[in-house]
């Protein structure tokens, strides 16, 4: 019987990223995504259920104080599902990046002992996430059923437009977990911006309330095509505009790309800076 080699070679580029490296080591992605949500609910009563009550209790906060003090409109759906429809996407960007962010640094010991693609990490902590927004979902439809609500054909682009938000969580995350390993300052940081992130984003308030040319600005934030894009698909709100949208996919790319780039130069050097 003849022996299977594996040849590890050096990149030819800083920039580029070589994504099959995971798919090869999709045993160890699915051993970590694995970990990851046992370990997030190892030795709790309730366990994955904190997946709805988290979103659920939000809900709540926001109906009251935004919804019913506030009179935030709600482009013409109950406020509660409006709100909820915007939390369910955010909860899986802002888990998945938060975990990523500092996935590298939780994972020290299996960096600094053993070769494999780093990158698996932090994808891992995002498809984590993944299960929480899965179960989440439920919470969703329930909701929709107390409400009368049914989606209609745009129920097709909701696979678009989950994509989407994982593809900004994966971007923000592979930025700041690689910043992390150098700069233990962003574990600080992430409250602060994940805060910020969440009120620049339009969850408790409609992005019609801005108008041109700052509805345009305020489309390089991902997640509002992100938001309104799962308002429109799932409780038949106002399209999202085309230069909007645009505007959103081209902004989470840029923000993988980048990500990407910048984790594949600085891997190398993980090991020793851990």
């Amino acid at each position: 019987m003849t022996a299977s080699v594996q040849r590890i070679e050096p990149r030819g580029s800083a920039l580029w990223l070589n994504w099959r490296e995971p798919w090869r080591h999709r045993g160890l992605l699915y051993f970590l995504v694995w970990r990851d949500v046992k370990v997030r609910y190892k030795q709790t009563t309730l366990g994955v259920l904190w997946a709805v009550l988290q979103p659920a209790l939000t809900m709540a906060v926001f109906s009251l104080f935004f919804g019913r003090l506030a009179k935030m409109p709600s482009d013409g759906v109950p406020y509660p599902l409006f709100v909820l429809c915007g939390l369910i996407p955010w909860t899986l960007f802002s888990t998945g990046m938060s975990n990523a962010a500092q996935s590298l640094v939780a994972s020290a010991n299996l960096v600094t002992k053993v070769y494999f693609p780093r990158l698996v990490i932090p994808l891992a902590s995002v498809a984590a996430a993944g299960v929480d927004f899965g179960v989440s979902l439920l919470l969703l439809v329930a909701t929709m059923a107390i409400y009368s609500v049914r989606p209609g054909p745009a129920l097709l682009f909701l696979p678009f437009f989950t994509l989407l938000c994982a593809a900004t969580a994966v971007g923000a995350g592979l930025w700041l977990s690689a910043l992390n390993v150098r700069y233990r300052d962003v574990r600080y940081t992430l409250s602060f911006l994940t805060q910020f992130w969440l009120f620049a984003t339009p969850i408790a308030y409609p992005a019609s309330l801005l108008k041109h040319p700052w509805r345009t600005v305020y489309a390089l934030n991902p997640m509002v095509g992100v938001c309104d894009g799962f308002r429109w698909t799932l409780l038949g709100t106002r399209a999202p505009e085309i230069s909007s949208l645009a505007l959103s996919g081209l902004s989470a790319l840029l923000l993988l790309g980048t990500g990407a780039a910048y984790f594949n130069r600085v891997e190398r050097s993980f090991a020793d800076t851990i």
